[in-house]
């Protein structure tokens, strides 16, 4: 029997319920401890997920010894101190995305990791789902021919006060961050590492951006246009195109459970490809898979990758002009 991995939630707002919801789905796995900043809020999730020990503080949790993964499910702007925090205190890391507020931060984190020996991952959900990893193995096997496009929005009415974290620059407010993740990841995972960039974007009053179109190209050819938005609910799609068809992931692609198969020649066929309990169960199945073979990191979602990843968004923000206060700050 596979040995049983005991989690930690660090954080309790709606990410972190997902993600307790989705470990009653994981064969075993084990929901053993929960940190908030207030014992009253780490209590009320305890009580609402049945989990044995709360702790008043996350660095309580980080130095739970009855704990061997910490899930991160904080505003962008304090994961990397508290993926820093867990990987000092001996605990294997899956950091909710985006991974830190930039590059040299999440720089910072990979290298604990690996001076630790620990798995740490970003859980860039999307990934893991049996739809996406389908979708991958038919472009592997040929069935679109040569990729050469892609094409991806995601977006939503962000009918929220200022102060609220999307519209924030203080928790790492803005489409990019949040939202323009999904698209930017799902391009590098089908087509390569980005080796070029534009974006362009509108920003609103709080400084932030609101809503941003960025085209990508692909080492070893190939391009990406992308869109986010607060600003509005749009179709959420993801198209891939090749030499010979194109595949799609229809509505909600960070979520698909079915994909749309559309050859050149051919007939056009629709594959089911339902993902397990609310679909966040499938990052935690990779990571305790990753995590009991003794790995540092999974080949869905490598460091490499994410370094990249967060390389590009820097770059993005320079271009549009948006500075968080993780920038200003000098590298230890």
């Amino acid at each position: 029997m596979d040995k049983v991995i005991r989690w930690g939630i660090l954080g309790t707002g709606k990410i972190a319920q997902a993600m307790a919801t989705a470990l009653r789905d994981v064969p075993g796995a084990q929901l053993v401890a929960v940190a908030s900043r207030t014992r009253e809020s780490a209590e009320r999730f305890g009580a609402q997920f049945a989990i044995e020990r709360c702790h008043a503080s996350y660095q309580a949790l980080a130095d739970d010894a009855g704990v061997d993964v910490v899930y991160i499910a904080t505003p962008h702007t304090l994961h990397a101190d508290n993926a820093l925090m867990c990987l000092a205190a001996g605990k294997h890391v899956l950091c909710e995305k985006p991974f830190t507020m930039n590059a040299r931060e999440a720089q910072t984190v990979v290298k604990l990791a690996h001076e630790k020996q620990l798995f740490l991952m970003e859980a860039m959900w999307s990934r893991f789902l049996p739809a996406v990893q389908e979708a991958r193995r038919l472009i592997a096997s040929g069935a679109i021919g040569t990729l050469q496009q892609l094409q991806a929005d995601i977006g939503f009415i962000a009918d929220f006060p200022p102060e609220h974290r999307l519209l924030n620059p203080a928790l790492g407010g803005g489409a990019l961050l949040d939202i323009g993740i999904y698209p930017l990841s799902m391009a590098a995972f089908f087509l390569g590492p980005v080796t070029q960039v534009q974006t362009l974007a509108e920003m609103g009053p709080t400084g932030v951006d609101e809503q941003a179109v960025f085209s990508l190209l692909h080492q070893g050819g190939g391009s990406s246009s992308c869109a986010c938005t607060m600003r509005a609910l749009s179709p959420t799609e993801l198209t891939i195109t090749g030499t010979l068809g194109r595949i799609r992931l229809p509505g909600r692609f960070y979520k698909p459970d079915h994909l749309i198969v559309e050859p050149m020649h051919g007939e056009r066929r629709v594959v089911a490809a339902p993902y397990l309990g609310n679909g966040y169960t499938h990052e935690a199945m990779e990571a305790m898979r990753c995590i009991r073979a003794g790995l540092l990191e999974s080949p869905l979602m490598p460091h490499a990758e994410t370094l990249d990843l967060m390389a590009v968004l820097d770059t993005m923000r320079a271009q549009v002009g948006l500075v968080y206060d993780a920038d200003r700050s000098v590298a230890a």
